[in-house]
C-alpha cells in the first residue's frame, strides 16, 4: 500500500514537472512574439509603428516624430521622451539615414514674439525678393525677414513694384543682432 502511494506521488510530482516545463516554455514563446522581427527605424517609422512600442502612446509618438531626425536613441531626450522609455525602447529601435525630404516647417527659437516661422522654396533665380503678402512688402536678400514671413512667396523686384508692392526699411541679418 505504501508503494502504491509513494508511486502515485512521484507520478503527480513528474506531470507537474512537465507542466511547470511546458508553462515556461510558452511564456518564453511569448517574449519572443512581444519583440519585432525588425527594429524600428526613429527617423522614419510612422506614428502606428512608434505606438506599438512599449510605453510609447500617441503623444510621446508624436514627440519623437517632431523631434526628428536623431542620430542615437539617447537624443530621445531631446525630444523630450522620459529615461525609463529610452531604456524601455532602445533595444527595440534602431537610428537609420536621415530623410532627404526638406521638412515643412522648422522650430522658431523661443523669444517674446513667438513668430512662426516656415520652410519656404529657395527663390527660383538669384536677385528675386521675397513678398509679406499681408504688410504688402518686400524684402531683398541679406534682410533678416527674406523668406521668413509666415505669408509670402518670392518674385521679381519688378513683378513686386508692379503689383503694389514697396519696399521694407529693415535692416539686414548681420545688423539685426
Amino acid at each position: 500500500m505504501k508503494k502504491k502511494i509513494l508511486i502515485g506521488v512521484a507520478i503527480i510530482a513528474v506531470a507537474v514537472i512537465v507542466l511547470f516545463s511546458l508553462a515556461l516554455a510558452a511564456d518564453k514563446e511569448a517574449v519572443k512574439t512581444m519583440v519585432p522581427a525588425a527594429k524600428v527605424d526613429l527617423n522614419t517609422a510612422s506614428q502606428k509603428e512608434l505606438e506599438d512600442l512599449p510605453g510609447v502612446g500617441s503623444a510621446t509618438a508624436k514627440k519623437i516624430i517632431v523631434g526628428r531626425p536623431y542620430s542615437s536613441p539617447a537624443d530621445l531626450s531631446k525630444a523630450g521622451i522620459p529615461a525609463k522609455t529610452i531604456e524601455k525602447i532602445t533595444p527595440l529601435v534602431s537610428v537609420g539615414k536621415v530623410p532627404t525630404v526638406a521638412p515643412t516647417t522648422t522650430k522658431a527659437a523661443p523669444s517674446s514674439k513667438a513668430l512662426a516661422v516656415t520652410t519656404t522654396p529657395a527663390p527660383a533665380t538669384k536677385g528675386m525678393v521675397w513678398v509679406n503678402k499681408e504688410t504688402k512688402v518686400f524684402h531683398r536678400e541679406g534682410d533678416y525677414w527674406y523668406g521668413r514671413t509666415k505669408k509670402g512667396e518670392y518674385m521679381t523686384e519688378a513683378d513686386a513694384l508692379k503689383a503694389g508692392y514697396r519696399e521694407a526699411k529693415t535692416k539686414t541679418k548681420k545688423e539685426s543682432k
